[in-house]
């Protein structure tokens, strides 16, 4: 699984994310770029998106459950996560969300249920604004509407600014550096400070966060991590990123189910609040009580009814 690298450190390899389970692994070639997609069962796609600082394992328990109740499920190592492809570039909110409707397409599908978490959550969003049609229900987990982060970043200094000081840092050049050090540990800290109390004192969160650990380092993940993160913030500035937060504007015509932790300390709830004004489809706010930042893994079960209640409506 790890080479040493010039016996001085362990070097990670991708073959640390192929766990064997009651799924599939395969790759999928998608707006350039080769995914890694893990899937389960058959019948609608309903597509996963995990966040910051997971990998595909984020939807582990959902797969087979989701495809249990009829559905074809799949997970996706997002750009430069995982095994999937880790170009340099392509980490604009534009290229995130073709990927997406890339991946709908390479998989056979015209159209697909969007669940996504976090940075997946808001990618979520995006590829529902950009690409409606491909977009047939989204669940977003953890995830204010990026005009709602991005209004909450620059008004709410006490709140949602102290909130994303950690990513902030990401700025900084060859911050990847630090994110790897320490076989990741700050990742660890990251899942600890931003994840709800039952969850991160539960006997699972040390095997959770070590497999997280360990996928941030396989060679350029933590750069493109990254990458996402730093591009949301130059792109303020940037005549691209003024035309995205025009088409963002547009109001959201794809149903969307909005999940939140109400421990949720890197996006907080009342940023997240409000998201609603950008949809005009059927959409429905729940908080969810004693949870934090990763509601697919704190509250499974809970999640996974949401889920399977509106991909059927």
């Amino acid at each position: 699984m790890s080479e040493r690298d010039g016996g001085r450190r362990p070097v990670v390899d991708e073959s640390c994310v192929l766990v064997d389970g009651p799924w599939t692994h395969r790759f999928v070639g998608a707006n350039g770029s080769r995914f890694h997609v893990v899937e389960a069962g058959s019948g609608p796609l309903v597509l996963f998106l995990h966040g910051f600082p997971e990998f595909w394992w984020a939807w582990h328990e959902m797969l087979p459950a989701v495809a249990d109740a009829g559905y074809r499920a799949v997970a996706v190592d997002l750009r430069g996560y995982g095994a999937s492809d880790k170009p340099p570039r392509g980490y604009d909110g534009y290229t995130l969300a073709a990927d997406v409707a890339g991946l709908i397409r390479a998989l056979g599908e015209r159209s697909a249920v969007l669940v996504g978490s976090g940075a997946g959550g808001m990618i979520g969003w995006t590829a529902a604004s950009f690409h409606p049609s491909l977009v047939r229900r989204l669940v977003v987990l953890a995830a204010p509407h990026p005009l709602r982060l991005r209004a909450g970043i620059f008004a709410d200094p006490r709140g949602q600014f102290a909130a994303a000081t950690p990513t902030l840092k990401f700025q900084i050049p060859r911050y990847e550096h630090v994110l790897t050090r320490d076989d990741a540990a700050l990742v660890g800290y990251f899942l600890q400070r931003w994840g709800g109390p039952d969850w991160v004192g539960s006997a699972g969160f040390a095997d959770y966060a070590a497999r997280c650990r360990q996928a941030i380092r396989i060679p350029q993940a933590a750069f493109c991590a990254m990458e996402g993160y730093r591009w949301a913030f130059r792109s303020v500035l940037r005549l691209h990123g003024y035309r995205f937060v025009k088409l963002m504007q547009r109001p959201l015509v794809t149903p969307t189910l909005q999940l939140h932790g109400a421990l949720d300390r890197a996006s907080l709830p009342r940023t997240a609040q409000g998201s609603s004004r950008y949809v005009v489809a059927p959409y429905e706010w729940r908080l969810l009580d004693g949870v934090g930042h990763f509601p697919h893994v704190e509250a499974t079960d809970l999640v996974l009814g949401e889920v399977l209640r509106w991909a059927k409506s």
